[in-house]
């Protein structure tokens, strides 16, 4: 077989045909057409700058004819394949005698439990929420009745908030275990195109069928999978972890005790305050969800009418806003769903939050992104809010019971025009929403402090600056996004253990070290790993 190479920084045009990419090759390297064989791309980005001239930039391996005396420029020989992940060396099987008890099954617990079910330690989960078939009829009625389960919804519930967050799986952290992790989604029926794609998603609908057969694989590698199974207490002892209390009395021993609550476990994280472990106050963001047209969005990044090869548009914007204190305030957009749908996402009766998703086609009517305000633990101290390890999560209540008492419908979503709201007037009108279930004019100015509402409009400004016409009539902003991140950090050592608490590790988006599927995800397999070599 002729040797392997690789070119990076090649542009493409959309929907390019096999016969295209190896033309394209040949004319960069400077070589024949027929040079070039089994051309494969590897990597891809949409490359939207040039409104005239929407392409991908991709890295691509290909193979030649006959291999060159001198490499062109660009080229580098391959002996593997960038789509060829190797399971990672900790993972060897071998037998064990110990138990692992995991506390959530969003993607920090299940990789967790999948590295170390296949390592053949005994692992239990432990899930408060329901499995996704039930979880999802409890979101529907909370979307079409105002219904809300505490224990299951769109936080709580086997896969995790992520689970009902459009599956997005691109991430900032270089880790080698990254590529791992979309390959095992891989597995389980993800599209192979999330290995090859710069910003990969999974859409709601995909995921639940995943998450679902990662459950099948677990239950199969005799993983104690148990729904409706909140874990109220640790049982402690001899310096160390011991295992597990359920709500319902039952007491799990295990060595290995694996804490991925996700990041609105407040019951829990109060628990862990009381029985003495080191948390810490961490910042976090806070602000509104904005929902545009689709098709306005589109236009604005893509300057024209979307063609059939072009997927939804999305976008990514941060803005800086002088503030007296920090010098300057992040604004941010998070979390953004094209042609999809906002949520209500509350896990506490009497308090109102949102959060966006979407299916894997993105068709929707509507695009939505968090803009959110970044908030320190020095702001908390200065404005009254405490100094508590858990002070952020008071915050969060704040806003969410402020949001639950400015509508009349349960859990409806308090909203302006988003012109409205820079202009900092209530017109009292609201533009077409996708949120059930439903929305109803509030003047937000009212909802969020000023040292929040100020530099929230300032950012606002300054997205149009950057996106023509993303300050609009046709755009509203609804409250409260409030649930970004986890405002509170469980302290680990370099074994990810709690010091003075051998045995436990808390992983993941709740015990602030993560943030979003795949980084959780890895944050489980490192926990994994540590548990295994030390096994």
């Amino acid at each position: 077989m002729p040797d392997r190479y690789r070119l990076n920084n090649l542009p493409l045009p959309l929907a390019a045909t096999e016969a295209q990419l190896a033309a394209a090759i040949a004319r960069q390297i400077g070589v024949a057409a027929g040079q070039v064989h089994e051309p494969l791309v590897v990597r891809r980005a949409l490359d939207a700058r040039q409104k005239r001239n929407i392409h991908h930039v991709c890295s691509v391996e290909f193979a030649l004819a006959a291999p060159p005396k001198r490499l062109p420029a660009g080229v580098e020989a391959v002996a593997q394949s960038a789509l060829d992940v190797p399971r990672p060396d900790f993972l060897q099987r071998a037998p064990r005698t110990q138990r692992v008890a995991i506390v959530g099954a969003g993607p920090a617990g299940l990789f967790a439990a999948l590295a170390l079910a296949e390592a053949v330690f005994t692992v239990s989960l432990f899930e408060r929420g329901q499995p996704v078939e039930l979880r999802m009829r409890d979101i529907g009625r909370l979307r079409s009745r105002g219904e809300l389960n505490p224990e299951s919804n769109i936080c709580f519930g086997e896969g995790g908030a992520g689970t009902y967050t459009d599956g997005k799986l691109y991430t900032r952290i270089k880790h080698p275990l990254l590529r791992w992790v979309l390959a095992e989604f891989v597995r389980f029926g993800a599209n192979p195109e999330i290995l090859i794609d710069a910003h990969p998603h999974l859409g709601t609908d995909k995921l639940v069928r995943i998450v679902r057969a990662m459950r099948q694989h677990l239950l199969a590698l005799g993983v104690e999978y148990r729904f409706g199974a909140r874990v109220d207490d640790l049982l402690l002892g001899n310096g160390g972890v011991r295992g597990v209390r359920l709500a319902n009395g039952e007491e799990i021993v295990a060595e290995h005790v694996v804490l991925a609550t996700g990041h609105s476990a407040r019951d829990t994280f109060a628990r862990l305050l009381a029985l003495g472990l080191p948390l810490e106050s961490k910042p976090f963001a806070v602000g509104v969800r904005a929902e545009h047209p689709q098709a306005l969005i589109d236009a604005i990044q893509f300057g024209l009418q979307r063609p059939a090869q072009l997927p939804a548009a999305e976008y990514s914007v941060t803005h800086q806003a002088d503030d007296p204190y920090l010098g300057q305030r992040g604004i941010y957009s998070f979390c953004m769903c094209p042609g999809g749908l906002i949520v209500p996402s509350p896990t506490e009766e009497g308090m109102s939050a949102i959060n966006g998703m979407s299916n894997a086609r993105r068709s929707g009517r509507f695009a939505n992104s968090g803009v959110v305000v970044q908030v320190t633990p020095d702001d908390l101290r200065r404005h009254g809010i405490g100094d508590s390890p858990l002070a952020g999560i008071e915050f969060q209540r704040q806003l969410e019971r402020a949001a639950f008492l400015a509508t009349t419908a349960p859990y409806a979503a308090p909203a302006m025009r988003l012109t409205d709201f820079v202009a900092r007037r209530a017109s009292g009108t609201l533009a077409a929403s996708s949120y059930k279930p439903g929305i109803e004019p509030f003047d937000l100015w009212q909802l969020f402090p000023e040292w929040l509402a100020s530099p929230l409009a300032d950012g606002l400004r300054g997205f149009d600056r950057k996106m023509r016409g993303y300050v609009t009539a046709e755009a509203n902003l609804l409250g409260v996004e409030s649930r970004t991140s986890s405002p509170v950090r469980i302290v680990r050592g370099e074994s990810m253990q709690v010091p003075g608490f051998a045995g436990l590790y808390p992983i993941g988006e709740g015990a602030g070290y993560a943030g979003g599927i795949v980084s959780a995800a890895v944050d489980g397999l490192k926990a994994a790993e540590q548990i295994i070599a030390g096994g």
